[in-house]
């Protein structure tokens, strides 16, 4: 495990920093909470009750695995990697990957900043396993991001979430002075050659302003892209599609391929993407801070 990544941590039950045992197969605190490592790599952080989110299951993972594979979604990888790479730089810089799922879009910021340590997070135990077999330099935690994430203050330089859930408040307190925080939504007209007949959730409306609202008093835009990427899809790659997203959730597999065959060969898709940059609002000087510094 590297160091950067170690220090990051930090126990999810008292918050105390970590130390690594048995190469690092193994996580102690000082106060005796230790975490073991799955036989696939990931540590478990999910204490007490867990979580009450419904995490994604294997065939969910199976198919955003069997998509992501096939290279569909590679433009929008290598987009996110393009603006978390100059961030990532520096010796013991660090980043955070906020809903990893099957860690695509980490793999991608790895192979363009090979010196960054990283952590990935998500809630589905069947991703995570796919996660730290693709990317075992990584800490790769089964955790809620609506929990205190166990990272310390100031730990990480840049957080990604790609379709993921955002606690803005942790994502603020984790990142540190510079840092940069990297979020996807899609964009209107996202998919919608398939959504009506495979069942898909439509987009939000308004969904960029409800992003910007549910930052503000942390963050402040710092610019971003859009993205449009042209698919061409077979009626598997449009099974996989549907069953890897939100909507997976509800779908039955064997309704969905049967509604799907028959599509032609190939069907033009269109993905539109926004991907958008935050960085943290300044922390005001207290009171102390200000008399100290006169």
């Amino acid at each position: 495990m590297p160091a950067a990544s170690l220090a990051a941590l930090v126990c999810p039950v008292c918050r105390s920093p970590f130390a690594a045992r048995d190469g690092g197969r193994s996580l102690a605190c000082p106060a005796g909470h230790h975490f073991d490592a799955a036989k696939q790599g990931y540590f478990n952080f999910l204490t007490g009750k867990g979580t009450v989110f419904e995490a994604d299951t294997v065939d969910m993972v199976a198919a955003r695995f069997d998509f992501l594979s096939a290279g569909h979604y590679r433009g929008l990888a290598d987009a996110v990697a393009d603006l978390a790479a100059p961030s990532l730089a520096a010796a013991g810089s660090t980043v955070l990957d906020a809903g990893t799922g099957t860690g695509h879009y980490l793999r991608a910021v790895l192979d363009r900043a090979p010196a960054a340590a990283a952590v990935g997070l998500d809630i589905s135990k069947f991703a995570l396993r796919r996660a730290a077999r693709l990317n075992p330099e990584a800490v790769n935690l089964v955790a809620d991001v609506w929990q205190p994430l166990p990272l310390a203050d100031g730990a990480v330089d840049v957080v990604t979430v790609v379709f993921a859930p955002r606690n803005a408040s942790e994502f603020a307190r984790v990142l540190g002075p510079g840092g940069r925080l990297i979020v996807v939504t899609p964009r209107p007209g996202h998919l919608a050659e398939i959504a009506g007949q495979t069942g898909m959730l439509g987009i939000e409306p308004a969904k960029d302003e409800r992003l910007e609202a549910s930052l503000a008093g942390q963050f402040q835009s710092h610019g971003g892209r859009e993205l449009d990427l042209a698919l061409s899809l077979t009626p598997d790659d449009v099974a996989n599609l549907a069953l890897m997203g939100p909507a997976g959730h509800h779908l039955d597999r064997g309704a969905l391929v049967a509604r799907v065959a028959g599509l032609p060969a190939r069907t033009a898709v269109s993905a539109r993407f926004r991907i958008s940059v935050f960085e943290p609002l300044p922390v005001p000087a207290t009171p102390a801070a200000k008399s100290a510094a006169t």
